[in-house]
């Protein structure tokens, strides 16, 4: 098994490089949009409340104003920088948004580019990391241990990176969830590994479908 079936090889580094540093957590539950501007200022409501006026420097609700400039803005949400501009659709961190055809979830990038979100394996708190390149989901074993997870039981698999080849073990995931949005019968990958994230692969992206708008990945579930 090559690496790439874990996740690709810049990635990898991506996420070791995270190893000394502090998670982001993500903002469930909360959207924000942008509905006008007044001068220097923003009109901003979040989680459909009413219109509040903000200076920059200024917070409400979590929700902090860095700047303005014409018609857009940009903001601080759970540590993460978002612009807007008026008239866009709301940002939605992490956040699974009931829709007319289905169910979606709505990811922003982090201030590295990543779309990193909080969620669950086997009803177990975890930190995602968005991983395209990778064909299965990837836990190390630090976080399979955590959770609770079997690993030992699973198929051994050799597993090649920079260092030479390590051993890993290919498991089936009960529960994977984002949001509202839950998906059973995973497969996964577990190696000892030092990484700070459980990267998001395949095995679980590929049951939605995925589109990129403003700078936002959306995956809407398959039906």
């Amino acid at each position: 098994m090559s690496i790439s079936q874990l996740c690709s090889n810049r990635l990898l580094l991506a996420t070791l490089a995270f190893a000394g540093s502090a998670l982001l957590a993500s903002a469930h539950g909360q959207a924000v949009s942008l509905s006008g501007m007044h001068g220097s200022k923003a009109v901003l409501i979040v989680d459909g409340s009413a219109p509040k006026v903000l200076a920059p420097g200024e917070s409400f609700k979590g929700v902090r104003l860095m700047s303005v400039q014409g018609d857009s803005a940009v903001f601080e949400i759970a540590g993460q920088r978002h612009t807007l501009r008026v008239g866009d659709s709301p940002v939605s961190v992490g956040e699974a948004i009931r829709t007319a055809t289905g169910v979606r979830i709505v990811l922003s990038p982090d201030s590295d580019g990543h779309f990193v979100t909080q969620g669950q394996v086997n009803s177990k708190a975890v930190q995602f990391m968005v991983d395209t390149g990778a064909t299965t989901i990837g836990l190390g074993v630090s976080d399979a241990n955590r959770i609770g997870l079997k690993y030992q039981d699973g198929q051994r698999v050799q597993v090649a990176t920079a260092n030479g080849n390590v051993p890993g073990w290919r498991v089936k995931l009960s529960t994977v969830r984002v949001g509202d949005i839950e998906v059973r019968e995973v497969d996964a990958i577990v190696t000892p590994l030092s990484m700070p994230f459980v990267l998001l692969g395949n095995s679980f992206l590929s049951r939605f479908q995925m589109t990129r708008t403003n700078e936002q990945m959306v995956l809407e579930r398959r039906y």
